[in-house]
């Protein structure tokens, strides 16, 4: 994972997307997933991207966007958590099973969305942090669940849906 490292290196010199809303990656597979999450991102204009508990992963599937968007690297949800909330952030875990479609609630402006490993689902149990919210993305279909980046994709175009870039929040 020699490009990876590099990479990596590179990743500190990232500025933060225009966007102050905050992808939190939680024990993801660090496959094809978390490179085209990056790629994602930086389309839509991602402040940072948090990875907890992530192995190395190829960058190259992020077409160069793990240079541009800020990776923070945490072992632990734990001091995920505590970083963000510190920073005034309002932590949406991500789930198919919960009842509050993301559409339906004004997003505050210092929003961080928590995506969960795509077969374990989130390492932390939601009752020991009430202060983390639950968000679903509506699906018509018999599907369960959508792919992580999908996920993720959507979750960012509708905060930036209601935060539209250039306009005055």
């Amino acid at each position: 994972m020699q490009r990876y490292a590099k990479e990596r290196q590179r990743n500190v010199l990232a500025s933060p997307g225009s966007q102050a809303f905050i992808l939190i990656l939680d024990h993801l597979k660090a496959g094809f997933n978390v490179p085209k999450i990056f790629r994602s991102a930086e389309a839509f204009g991602a402040h940072e991207v948090h990875l907890v508990s992530v192995e190395p992963f190829d960058p190259a599937p992020a077409k160069g966007s793990f240079r541009k968007v800020p990776a923070r690297f945490h072992d632990t949800f734990q001091a995920c958590f505590d970083e963000l909330t510190q920073r005034g952030y309002r932590l949406f875990a991500m789930d198919s099973q919960c009842e509050q479609p993301c559409h339906t609630i004004a997003l505050p402006i210092k929003s961080a969305f928590i995506l969960g490993n795509e077969g374990l689902g989130l390492c932390f149990k939601p009752t020991d942090y009430p202060e983390v919210s639950c968000l679903s993305i509506p699906l018509v279909g018999k599907m369960e669940s959508l792919n992580v980046s999908v996920a993720a994709s959507i979750i960012m175009y509708e905060y930036n849906r209601q935060y539209p870039i250039g306009a005055d929040t």
